[in-house]
């Protein structure tokens, strides 16, 4: 069977959103594979906003959670695989779920994987949905069979 964290994620996440509160996330910002901002995490972890009104670009697939966020005004793209996600819980009422602490896939423990890479994996995500663009600026057609 699949795993069933990013499924309850989800749940929660909806949940949260639909009774107006504002879902926040921990992380372990140390986590290899972790993409976000330097200088704001404290003792190794980083709670993160993900109110609607607060992130761009948001996804919550069976991997990972990536979405834009402005940290100090400066826009930046954030990248969590879903083995670093401590919690997921509401802001206001503190009601959610925190998770057991999960270790990371063995390639990436033992350094073969980079942050770097995964940054680059998390950017073609969000490239993947958009349509290509085309030298010149002219419209064109595209067949697709």
């Amino acid at each position: 069977m699949t795993p069933s964290k990013p499924y309850i994620m989800r749940a929660l996440y909806e949940w949260i959103v639909d009774n107006e509160c504002t879902p926040y996330m921990l992380v372990a910002a140390e986590a290899p594979g972790v993409v976000v901002p330097e200088g704001f995490a404290e003792h190794g972890q980083l709670v993160l906003n993900l109110s609607p009104s607060a992130v761009r670009h948001f996804s919550m697939g069976n991997e990972a959670v990536s979405f834009e966020a402005r940290f100090a005004g400066v826009p930046h793209q954030l990248f969590v695989p879903l083995y670093a996600i401590l919690a997921v819980y509401a802001q206001e009422n503190g009601q959610g779920m925190f998770f057991d602490p999960e270790e990371p896939p063995e390639d990436l423990a033992e350094g073969v994987g980079s942050p770097a890479l995964v940054k680059d994996d998390a950017k073609g995500m969000e490239e993947e949905s958009q349509p290509p663009s085309k030298p010149g600026g002219r419209p064109g057609l595209r067949i697709v069979k």
